[in-house]
């Protein structure tokens, strides 16, 4: 097989192993063991909490005593044990523990799996800017097939969810020892622990503009995860409800929660064409007001009728809320940072976006779901209203505090 194809194997169940259970996991554990929403927010914080520190210190164990491929092999199996454990766990305490030692494995698998793609094909004398988008794109048709399958075979509400993560878990990790070895690098290996933590890049809070972006990051970061938390928790109760009880929204909401990556997967291709014609700030607004929509459309979304279009606009427009961030934040700190800090100033982002934002996000909207839920019903459209208004309150206050000046000629030779 060529090594091309075998990347996209692996890429694809990198992620297909994360969307088995991801946006069903929280309809799991509400529907089924009954957790409250503080309990189900503080289980999904562990994502945040694992992308804080993990991601940087394996990167260390990577770039000094286990090759990068064998380390993503073993963290792979050690995932699926953990999996397994996860989904004979029905006790809150038991449960959480073992999903923060399981996140604390895969969120830096994401990075290796950059990490050992990039290896391979500089290795094989491929172009990585050309070869890999074409590769990595399968990891989130993988992540959508996974959702599509948890959907269709009616376990969204089971824990077989977690024991098909872990079978394919084990896959990807047995797959991944037949690939070809990455040596470890002897310029990377003299990263320090600061460095490779992301931590020497603090010093760009010394800069106002930096600081105000690393800030409004962190504040957007809480928005991430909310809806693939509380998606198909949101739609899975319609069916409380008889004349929507058999609706296809409510029925497979785990395939319509997936049309989210669809849209995430066509916006990419459109990010060159608004940065250049709008900048980094505007497009980081689009980002905001989008997550307005994103919220507000589901908060005046049905399963039927009119409400189903918003339902559907609604999981459109996810694809410019998390992509217009997240890659336009990225080039951004990527054009500001001075070159010796730039991998580093990467890591921050993530710790800010990924790490403290999601933590913020999973806890936070925990409560304010647990504090709209009244004898098990929950209060759906004040909760989607609420995120909405956050999402605005951040957006408007970004527009007024954030100063930077568009630059097309920078951001062709970012591009470049």
């Amino acid at each position: 097989m060529g090594i091309k194809f075998r990347l996209t194997v692996m890429n694809f169940l990198q992620f297909f192993v994360w969307g088995a259970w991801l946006l069903s996991f929280g309809k799991y554990l509400g529907a089924t063991l009954h957790f409250s929403g503080e309990q189900i927010g503080a289980i999904f914080m562990t994502l945040g909490i694992a992308s804080l520190f993990m991601p940087g210190l394996l990167g260390i164990v990577a770039d000094r005593w286990i090759r990068p491929d064998r380390l993503y092999a073993i963290v792979h199996i050690l995932g699926a044990g953990l999996l397994y454990l996860a989904a004979k766990e029905s006790s809150f305490d038991g449960l959480y523990w073992v999903m923060l030692l399981y996140l604390m494995l895969y969120m830096p698998t994401i990075a290796l799996d950059n990490t050992v793609s990039y290896c391979i094909l500089e290795k094989r004398g491929y172009d990585i800017v050309k070869d890999f988008p074409p590769i990595r794109v399968w990891g989130t048709i993988g992540f959508i097939i996974a959702v599509w399958m948890i959907d269709l075979l009616g376990w969204g509400l089971s824990n077989m969810q977690l024991y098909f993560s872990a079978v394919f878990s084990l896959v990807l990790g047995l797959y991944s020892l037949t690939l070809p070895g990455c040596p470890i690098e002897k310029s990377t290996a003299k990263k320090s622990l600061t460095q490779a933590l992301g931590l020497d890049a603090f010093v760009l809070f010394k800069n106002k503009k930096m600081a105000i972006f690393f800030i409004f990051s962190m504040l957007l970061g809480a928005a991430l995860q909310i809806t693939n938390m509380w998606g198909e928790a949101f739609l899975h109760d319609f069916g409380k409800i008889a004349a929507y009880k058999n609706a296809f929204a409510v029925v497979h909401n785990g395939i319509l929660m997936s049309v989210s990556q669809m849209s995430e997967t066509l916006f990419i291709l459109t990010i060159p064409f608004f940065l250049k014609k709008f900048g980094i700030k505007k497009v980081m607004l689009m980002s905001m007001f989008a997550w307005v929509f994103r919220f507000g459309l589901f908060g005046i979304g049905t399963p039927e009728g009119i409400g189903l279009v918003w339902l559907i606009l609604s999981m459109i427009i996810y694809g410019m809320a998390f992509d217009f961030f997240n890659i336009s934040g990225s080039l951004f700190v990527e054009m500001e940072a001075e070159p010796k800090i730039r991998a580093s100033a990467q890591g921050l982002f993530m710790i800010m976006t990924n790490g403290i934002g999601a933590m913020i996000g999973a806890y936070g909207s925990g409560v304010i779901i647990e504090m709209f839920t009244h004898n098990g019903i929950r209060d759906w459209q004040t909760i989607w209203f609420i995120f909405a208004a956050y999402a605005l309150v951040i957006g408007v206050t970004f527009m007024i505090l954030f100063k930077y000046k568009h630059d097309p000629e920078a951001m062709k030779t970012i591009q470049h």
